[in-house]
């Protein structure tokens, strides 16, 4: 889908700029005229944009997202109060899939398209996620190579001791099939359809919570959703961080991606809130729900 220009909810900022702008090159009745003009346009443009818009945007798929959606959501609530826009998390496939057959306005995928899948909806990356290693607080082990991430989920390692940890057999968990979180962990790893996971589990919480009860365990989640209940390992030296991850330095990271279909023309409020999440107002919004925003 080709973005277009933001609404007109953002002409406010521009219009206000202009007006400052020209009163700042000096005090003649002309900048004053312009400058009142500039605040009646702003006027008017708050006037269209705040609460013009109402309907429904359906959107849904990944997991991981859940806190990007519920920033993005809460801000252009802000800008248009009279729009819900509802999610559905039901993973990555799913919101692929969602968008293919037009029972959502918008997918969400926590992975790049597939270039078969980008026959019938395009991808548009709203922002980046550290797919953050994880162990339980309790673990010896504070570093992993990426080889060494290969050879746990192959199997070819099956004791912390041989990785710095405490004698004991590792407890692989990971996702379902069909996970954004899974397929971009394999996908960097080099270990797709390979791991011998002794969970998969449906969601990066669950995921988490099993990391958590569990001494022995080691799990992938996106860095947006991992809090204090878990130990973030570093790979290959490097922590999973905003700065690491939007300087490509931490490898195991991934897109989160808004998926639209190529032949349907969104509403007017589906279209809305994409131009919203896809703009730099939206950035603070994204940092704040712990993903790294790409247009800033």
């Amino acid at each position: 889908m080709k973005k277009i220009t933001r609404r007109s909810f953002l002409a406010v900022c521009g219009a206000a700029a202009a007006a400052a702008a020209l009163t700042a090159c000096g005090g003649s009745a002309s900048s004053t005229a312009a400058s009142s003009a500039a605040a009646s346009t702003a006027s008017s443009a708050a006037s269209t944009a705040s609460g013009s818009l109402s309907g429904n945007v359906a959107t849904g798929g990944s997991t991981s997202m859940k806190n990007v959606i519920a920033a993005l959501t809460e801000g252009f609530a802000e800008v248009e109060p009279g729009v819900t826009v509802s999610y559905d998390p039901t993973g990555s496939g799913a919101g692929i899939t969602g968008a293919t057959d037009k029972t959502l306005d918008i997918g969400l995928s926590s992975r790049a398209l597939k270039d078969d899948e980008k026959k019938d909806v395009d991808g548009t990356t709203v922002a980046l996620d550290g797919i953050a290693i994880i162990v339980n607080k309790d673990s010896k082990v504070a570093d992993l190579t990426v080889d060494q991430l290969k050879q746990m989920f192959t199997g070819e390692i099956t004791n912390w001791k041989d990785v710095g940890g405490d004698d004991g057999e590792i407890v692989l968990v990971g996702r379902e099939a069909g996970s954004g979180t899974r397929d971009g962990f394999e996908s960097i790893v080099d270990v797709k359809d390979s791991c011998k996971y002794a969970q998969e589990l449906t969601a990066t919480g669950a995921v988490i919570s099993a990391v958590e009860a569990n001494p022995l365990a080691i799990g992938y989640a996106s860095l947006s959703a991992v809090g204090e209940t878990v130990k973030m390992v570093t790979v290959g030296g490097v922590a999973c961080s905003e700065d690491t991850v939007k300087d490509g330095s931490y490898k195991i990271q991934r897109p989160f991606v808004f998926v639209t279909n190529k032949s349907v023309t969104l509403s007017e409020q589906a279209q809305a809130f994409f131009d919203f999440a896809t703009s730099a107002d939206a950035a603070d919004l994204i940092r704040t729900a712990g993903a790294v925003p790409v247009n800033e």
